[in-house]
């Protein structure tokens, strides 16, 4: 091993680390190694950027802005509106489900797909009165296996498709994953909706209560006597007073005969008043003490308090998007910034007991929030959170339905018939949805996953670093010796579950772009095409069923399902081994071992 090898090796594995251990999001840790790449002299300055120009890069980009315009025309909407009429028996709920989420991840990013039919799941499962752990997982690994099936369905089928043209061939086409890609999405579709749920967990807390929080559990009556030196301040000076000492917030405000919920901060506070205050017992008796306040002696819990036509009380899930992780209520400062309150925040399928003002948000949380239905749209949008509540279907339009699928369906012709080459085609179909309206010049930078665009720019000097030191040699020379004992079909296998590996661990685009060396290195060393081995890759680094870190779609059905790291492999560990099986033949029918 040289010196260059041993540095791109050790700056690989510190990098790794740290996608697993988590503590740094995985753009910053990319951007780091590629950093540490160039001060090895291992990338030349003049090339060190070069990766955020790679077509794969703005081809990601250019899906995921395509996705949003496909969601704002209610594509996904006008299939998903008709998920309600498929019955109460659960096979069929989660071959539906999961077939829809397949298809349409096929064709758009699939955690897109994933966040629209996910609020349905749930609402179907309570009207079942099932668990939602029973279709959230399922869920999930449907859109990833659909993904498989076209170019544009995920990442690394677009990165894989860039590196094909090292071996001297061009990109793989639109539809040339679906052979191999279809057989997998179908199987694996037929497998979770006939056996693979009865693997996932059985989480009964949320089947049981029909909801996940129970609000008068955790909302407390509160008596204004006339003596209590609040009488006669607004809100807004009780709710200053009270952030000095206390985490405590009013949600409700019973007057007479009014109930008023989330008062207005300028509403006066009357004697004889009752404030419907959200606190733990350590805050509500510092509110009670410290205000002059009393406990009303009977709790009567007038929850239609909490909501009107007006207010709403929704729950919302924290998406990996959002810009809530790591921090805190307080910081955030919800009700002022935003205009809603956080009535109760659960993690893992429940309601944590700390104080709301410092609990630290992180991916996965759901939020109970409280507030103006038009605030609470608002603040949902620009936090990055996603209602899990029953959605009422949006309108459908028909016109922007056919305009946007119209446009879609172009530039994949385009795409397809190599008139345009694609990140070229899809760009022009941004620019058409734009100009017709179907996305808004906002929308296009909220929709772009920056993270993973940062990620892939950074990563791919790494990967060319790793073939240009030899390193992916290397180790294409060492599983060399396995071919040399087995037939090239073990090798291809051995070589797809050590990227599924590496993918449950680190990001998929990561796995593609190093993998992807090492697969045409190694069919150099085999002297047979490189078409197999780089469709072993697209496949494996796809399929991350066995963590909830391997994949967002993964991470962002954890807590709605109540799930725990170790739930995913009771059907993540019999999917992976279903995928293997059907994948390897067919990638043997299809895309045989020619000599090179």
């Amino acid at each position: 091993m040289t010196v260059d090898q041993g540095a791109v090796f050790t700056i690989l594995l510190v990098s790794l680390t740290l996608f697993v251990w988590g503590r740094w999001r995985y753009d910053i840790v990319s951007l780091a190694a590629l950093l540490m790449v160039f001060l090895a002299g291992l990338v030349p300055a003049g090339e060190v950027f070069l990766g955020f120009g790679h077509p794969a890069v703005i081809t990601v980009a250019d899906v995921l802005v395509i996705t949003r315009g496909l969601l704002n025309a209610g594509v996904v909407d006008a299939l998903s509106r008709y998920l309600a009429k498929v019955g109460s028996r659960l096979t069929v709920q989660v071959a539906t489900l999961t077939g829809i989420v397949a298809l349409c991840s096929a064709f758009m990013n699939n955690v897109g797909a994933l966040a629209l039919l996910m609020p349905v799941a749930i609402w179907i499962s309570r009207q079942s009165g099932r668990s939602p752990s029973l279709l959230l997982m399922p869920l999930a690994f449907g859109s990833l296996i659909g993904g498989l099936i076209t170019l544009i369905g995920t990442p690394p089928n677009i990165i894989i498709a860039a590196y094909r043209t090292q071996a001297g061939a061009a990109p793989f086409g639109m539809f040339q994953f679906t052979p191999v890609g279809a057989g997998v999405a179908v199987v694996g579709v037929i497998f979770i909706a006939l056996i693979g749920w009865r693997l996932t967990p059985h989480r009964e807390a949320g089947a049981e209560s029909g909801e996940l929080f129970k609000i008068e559990d955790y909302i407390a009556e509160v008596v204004v006597p006339e003596n209590a030196k609040i009488v006669g301040q607004t809100l807004y000076q009780l709710t200053s007073e009270m952030a000095k000492d206390m985490d405590a917030v009013v949600v409700g405000l019973v007057r007479g005969d009014r109930h008023i919920p989330a008062p207005s901060w300028y509403d006066v506070i009357q004697a004889g008043d009752i404030l419907l205050v959200e606190a733990d017992s350590e805050d509500l008796k510092a509110l009670v003490d410290g205000l002059g306040l009393e406990l009303a002696a009977n709790q009567e819990k007038h929850m239609d308090a909490l909501e009107s036509d007006d207010i709403r009380i929704i729950e919302a899930v924290v998406t990996p998007h959002s810009i809530l992780p790591g921090q805190t209520a307080i910081g955030m400062r919800l009700r002022s910034n935003f205009g809603v309150n956080l009535l109760a925040v659960a993690r893992l399928g429940q309601r944590l007991k700390s104080r709301l003002g410092k609990i630290r948000f992180a991916v996965g949380d759901i939020l109970l929030l409280q507030g103006k239905e038009d605030a609470i749209k608002e603040a949902l949008a620009t936090l990055g959170c996603l209602p899990l509540a029953e959605r009422g279907i949006r309108f459908v339009k028909p016109k922007k339905i056919v305009m946007a699928v119209s446009i879609f369906a172009a530039a994949m012709t385009t795409a397809a018939l190599n008139i345009l080459p694609v990140q070229i085609a899809f760009s022009a179909a941004v620019i058409i949805m734009v100009l017709a309206k179907l996305i808004s010049m906002e929308e296009i930078y909220e929709s772009i996953d920056w993270p993973i665009i940062v990620l892939l720019g950074a990563m791919f000097p790494i990967g060319h670093a790793l073939e240009t030191t030899g390193g992916a040699q290397l180790i294409a020379d060492n599983m060399m010796l396995l071919s040399e004992r087995f037939t090239p079909l073990v090798t291809l296998t051995v070589l797809m579950v050590g990227t599924m590996l590496l993918s449950n661990v680190v990001n998929n685009a990561a796995a593609a772009v190093l993998m992807a060396p090492i697969a045409i290195s190694l069919a150099h060393g085999m002297g047979v095409s490189v078409d197999p081995l780089l469709m072993a890759v697209a496949i494996g680094a796809s399929c991350a069923f066995l963590t909830p870190i391997g994949h967002q779609s993964n991470a962002l059905v954890m807590a709605p399902g109540g799930y725990k790291f170790g739930d995913y492999w009771r059907l993540g560990l019999p999917l992976s081994i279903v995928v293997v099986l059907v994948a390897v033949p067919l990638i043997a029918w299809f895309f045989p071992f020619q000599p090179s």
